[in-house]
């Protein structure tokens, strides 16, 4: 399989023609469910380059990357996050959930809460649901944006357009300071959420991920759809692309994934840090302290 092409396939840097009803939630890339070893070894190989990526990343300390992963309820984001970050040195990730915002983020502007977790520089950061929550939940339940506390006269027909400009200007500042910017929508269908619902339903391992919440939303899945299409449209950037992975397969969603996340650091051009003369004379030297021991 031709990684390069794979990643092409999903990946959005211009939004401007951009239709959800163009990207199968089932798409494998040709790949069977026959073919699911074959899936998994590039999985795990995946997995080990990015931990070794990660490492130069960390010793070089020059960029730090941030991942941003949004999706309908049951989609898959946590066991994504889980299966293709699992190798990696958990000293240089910091996962961050957003949930419904606390009284005192309200009395803050809308990426108030999500800035404070950006990652340093060495490190990796994953925002799991992220500041795009504001266009999109936000946008499909408009009684969320009243207790926002937003003067009257900012609150215009204009606002979800304003709302992309500022995201948009914010994630070139991060690109231009050093923070790179990978975004994932996991793209599920009404049909495998219905599964996954109803096998969290039927599981009782699993009944605590489910949610009624979870159901009144499903209702709304029409809003929800065309609220991820124009976000998508709106602010997938060269410098913040958007990946829409199939997410009705688990086993391809992380591999895709994975496969995104590698060519991300790779294209960093990372290295280790080079020492001085000064420096590896002072190594040469403890080498020979330690020799004389």
């Amino acid at each position: 399989m031709k990684i390069e092409k794979l990643l092409k396939r999903y990946r959005i840097e211009d939004g401007k023609h951009f239709q959800l009803k163009d990207h199968d939630p089932g798409d494998t890339h040709g790949l069977k469910s026959g073919n699911k070893n074959e899936a998994r070894e590039l999985l795990t190989n995946g997995v080990q380059e990015l931990a070794r990526l990660q490492d130069i990343l960390a010793a070089q300390d020059r960029w730090a990357v941030l991942l941003i992963f949004q999706a309908m309820d049951a989609a898959g984001k946590d066991g994504t996050i889980k299966h293709v970050m699992s190798g990696v040195n958990p000293q240089g990730v910091q996962v961050t959930s957003f949930k419904a915002p606390s009284s005192e983020e309200q009395d803050h502007d809308f990426l108030w809460r999500t800035m404070k977790h950006l990652p340093e520089r060495g490190d990796i950061g994953i925002f799991n649901r992220s500041y795009y929550e504001e266009v999109l939940i936000v946008r499909v339940h408009r009684e969320l944006l009243e207790k926002e506390k937003l003067p009257a006269s900012l609150l215009t027909k204009h606002i979800w357009r304003e709302r992309f400009e500022d995201i948009n200007a914010v994630e070139r500042y991060l690109s231009r300071n050093g923070v790179a910017v990978v975004k994932f929508f996991l793209n599920v269908s009404k049909k495998e959420q219905k599964r996954r619902f109803m096998e969290r339903l039927d599981r009782p391992e699993k009944n605590w991920k489910f949610s009624t919440a979870d159901v009144a939303e499903r209702e709304r899945w029409d809003d929800y759809q065309k609220a991820y299409e124009d976000m998508i449209q709106n602010t997938a950037t060269e410098n913040a692309p958007w990946y829409v992975v199939p997410a009705d397969n688990k086993w391809f969603t992380r591999l895709v994934v994975a496969a995104a996340i590698v060519d991300e650091l790779k294209s960093l051009k990372l290295s280790y840090p080079k020492l001085d003369d000064q420096q590896k004379a002072e190594l040469e030297a403890a080498r020979k302290q330690l020799t004389a021991e």
